[in-house]
C-alpha cells in the first residue's frame, strides 16, 4: 500500500498544476447608449452600443479585426476570451461561411453575454466553450485547424493578459494554418507589454503592432510567416473593408507602415 500510494503521489505531482479560477463579480454599467462589461472594477472589459449590438464599439476591438487586411475569406475563427462578445458577434455576422469558436472560462461571462449583450444562439457555425484557453490551444486536435485567433484574455484588473508565456503563444501558433494570423490585445504602458511582445516574437515568424489607441491598448498582429507588406495593395483592401463593414481599415494600413 505504501508503494502504491507513493507511485500515485509521484504521478499526481508530475501533472501540470490546475489553475483554480477565482472569478470576480460580473457587473454592468451604461452611459450614452453604450452598455459596458466590468469584472467588479472600473476597468472596461467590453462594450456594446445598444442600438448597434453587432458593431465593435471600442477602437481596440475594431483594430483586432486588422487581420482582414490579409485574410479575406476565413474558414475558422477562434476568440480567446469572450468579453462582451463583441468580436464573436461581428465575425459571426460578417463571415457567414466561417465557423466561430469562443473560449471563455467564466460561466457568468457566458451567461451575461446571452442575457445582456445579444450573443446569437449557438448553431453549426457558432460555438461557445466554457473552458481554459490554455487547454484549448494545447489540444493536438486543434493543430493547423484555424485561420484566425483573436486573443483578449484579461482578469479583473484588466492591465495584462492572464496567459503570456512563450509556451502559450507557441501553442496558439500551432493551432493556426501556415497563413494564419493571431491578433492580441495588449497594454502599451504596462510592464506586461514587453514580456508579451518577446514571447510572441519567439513563437511567430513576424509580429507587428498597431499604434496605441486612446485607452492605452496596443493590438499586435502575429504571423506564422512574414507577410507581404504592399502598401498599395493593402490600401485597396482597406477600402473594400471600409465599404463592406464601415471599419476604419485605412488607419490600420497607416499604422502598420508607421510601426514596421
Amino acid at each position: 500500500m505504501l508503494i502504491k500510494r507513493k507511485s500515485i503521489e509521484q504521478a499526481e505531482s508530475s501533472r501540470r498544476p490546475s489553475r483554480k479560477p477565482k472569478y470576480a463579480p460580473v457587473t454592468l454599467s451604461e452611459q450614452e447608449g453604450v452598455r459596458y462589461l466590468h469584472f467588479g472594477t472600473e476597468w472596461v472589459q467590453g462594450a456594446m452600443r445598444i442600438r448597434k449590438p453587432d458593431w465593435p464599439e471600442l477602437e481596440y476591438a475594431q483594430q483586432m479585426m486588422a487581420w482582414m487586411l490579409f485574410i479575406e475569406s476565413p474558414r475558422a475563427i477562434v476568440q480567446l476570451g469572450l468579453g462582451a462578445a463583441t468580436m464573436t458577434k461581428f465575425c459571426y455576422r460578417q463571415f457567414p461561411e466561417a465557423t466561430v469558436t469562443a473560449i471563455e472560462l467564466n460561466p457568468s461571462v457566458i451567461a451575461i453575454c446571452n442575457s445582456m449583450f445579444k450573443l446569437p444562439g449557438l448553431d453549426e457555425r457558432l460555438t461557445v466553450l466554457e473552458m481554459d484557453a490554455l487547454d484549448f490551444v494545447e489540444d493536438p486536435e486543434h493543430h493547423n485547424a484555424f485561420n484566425v485567433f483573436q486573443c483578449d484574455l484579461y482578469d479583473a484588473t484588466a492591465r495584462g493578459p492572464v496567459l503570456d508565456t512563450p509556451e502559450f503563444y507557441v501553442a496558439c501558433a500551432n493551432c493556426l494554418t501556415d497563413d494564419g494570423i493571431m491578433t492580441v490585445n495588449l497594454f502599451g504602458d504596462h510592464p506586461s507589454f514587453a514580456k508579451n511582445l518577446k514571447a510572441m516574437k519567439f513563437a511567430f515568424g513576424h509580429v507587428l503592432c498597431l499604434p496605441e489607441v486612446h485607452d492605452g491598448n496596443v493590438v499586435a498582429l502575429c504571423f506564422k510567416t512574414r507577410p507581404t507588406l504592399d502598401e498599395d495593395a493593402l490600401t485597396k483592401r482597406a477600402a473594400q473593408i471600409k465599404l463592406q463593414t464601415k471599419l476604419p481599415a485605412a488607419s490600420w494600413v497607416k499604422g502598420l507602415f508607421a510601426t514596421d
